[in-house]
């Protein structure tokens, strides 16, 4: 009887383990939603948690793959944990030079293995609240060790950014899937 309930406490904790990484999951994306729109009624930076080492910038939208994201300010690994990063030298939506915003491939951008040319997104920016409409122009694939993605400073565009390949079992790779989209509104 001991054996039996020994394994019962065993499973039952091994269970609560397994299902509190994806509560923890659900969790940061409520409060990094919650500090977004504390973010846009306030105009303050608001981080999702007090011991957080970013805060919602932007969000972006595609109608067509169903996503809605919450982008984080920088893009080391602790911020795309979380979810997508606006790299430090890029721009905001609206204010003239390239937004780069990296995610890892297998969760918040894995929509983009099926990104087409023409396809649209919708990005706020916390600044100001403002809805920018960008149309996707080129997709390319670059190798990070000979080539960086190029950050402009007066072409108002989105460069999406993960790695490559997709479906690859072992992440970490040099090759990186970038998807340029142009401001159109």
């Amino acid at each position: 009887m001991r054996k039996y309930i020994f394994l019962g406490l065993v499973g039952l904790g091994l269970f609560s383990y397994g299902a509190y990484i994806p509560l923890k999951a659900e969790l940061a994306q409520y409060l990094i939603h919650r500090a977004w729109n504390e973010s846009v009624s306030t105009g303050k930076e608001v981080k999702p948690w007090g011991w957080a080492d970013m805060h919602p910038v932007m969000r972006i939208k595609s109608t067509k793959h169903g996503k809605d994201l919450i982008v984080l300010s920088g893009d080391t690994g602790n911020v795309l944990a979380f979810g997508p990063g606006l790299n430090d030298r890029s721009f905001y939506p609206g204010v003239g030079g390239t937004a780069m915003i990296s995610a890892h491939r297998d969760t918040h951008f894995q929509f983009l293995e099926n990104v087409e040319i023409g396809e649209k997104f919708i990005v706020n920016n916390k600044i100001e609240n403002t809805e920018y409409y960008y149309e996707v122009t080129n997709i390319k694939i670059i190798d990070s060790d000979r080539q960086g993605v190029i950050i402009s400073q007066n072409q108002e565009e989105i460069k999406l950014v993960t790695c490559y390949p997709f479906n690859t079992k072992i992440a970490g790779g040099p090759l990186r899937f970038v998807v340029t989209a142009s401001l159109i509104i």
